[in-house]
């Protein structure tokens, strides 16, 4: 396949070039410093260009059959960045009539599984006060991702680790893994080149943890 890739420098934007280009896809990698890119391949291509402007990125969109999105705030002080530069691909994207779109999100947007804990209930009510600012702008995001004409999934992983891949982790569609505490960026990754073909993900927030 020919895939785009957006937040190609970030822990998990790294993660799907480096497994897309082991798999044999062609990947382009859309980034503002090609020099913060270290991973390299015969299939790569770096696109570099201003992810503010929904024109600079058409031709990295181009005639893909996917554009997986790893774009999102590292700190509050990036709060707004994920809707901000994912609604510059969604105008780009429909510009070049390219559908199928996944992004990262996270897992305090899905909904509460069954037979969660009081701890990890009351865990989880301390994350959303603290990172206030960075789910709102993620739920920004997806509702804009959803409003669009894209065939879009949202992928929604608890605690990102820096673990190796093991593709051992469930995923539910619609819904949250009970007592998912953590997921390696690595298996975010993994997750998402997995589900590009899988159309029971299509319009979906799609859980992954441990």
């Amino acid at each position: 396949m020919k895939l785009t890739v957006f937040g190609a420098t970030g822990g998990v934007g790294r993660e799907i070039v480096r497994q897309a280009l082991d798999a044999g896809h062609d990947v382009t990698a859309v980034v503002r410093d090609p020099a913060r890119l270290t991973v390299t391949g015969e299939r790569l291509e770096v696109f570099r260009a201003d992810l503010t402007d929904p024109g600079a990125l058409r031709g990295a969109v181009a005639g893909k059959d996917a554009v997986l999105s790893g774009i999102g705030a590292r700190s509050r002080a990036d709060a707004g960045i994920a809707a901000k530069l994912t609604r510059s691909v969604l105008a780009a994207m429909d510009t070049e009539s390219v559908r199928r779109l996944l992004v990262v999100s996270a897992a305090p947007l899905g909904p509460v599984p069954d037979g969660q804990t009081v701890v990890d209930k009351a865990v989880l009510a301390i994350i959303n006060s603290v990172l206030k600012d960075i789910y709102d702008d993620l739920r920004v995001m997806e509702a804009e991702v959803a409003a669009s004409a894209t065939e879009w999934t949202s992928v929604r992983p608890p605690k990102l680790t820096n673990k190796p891949v093991t593709g051992r982790y469930r995923s539910v569609v619609g819904g949250t893994p009970p007592r998912g505490r953590s997921l390696a960026r690595a298996d975010v990754a993994h997750a998402m080149l997995a589900m590009i073909d899988d159309p029971a993900t299509v319009g979906q927030g799609v859980g992954v943890a441990y």
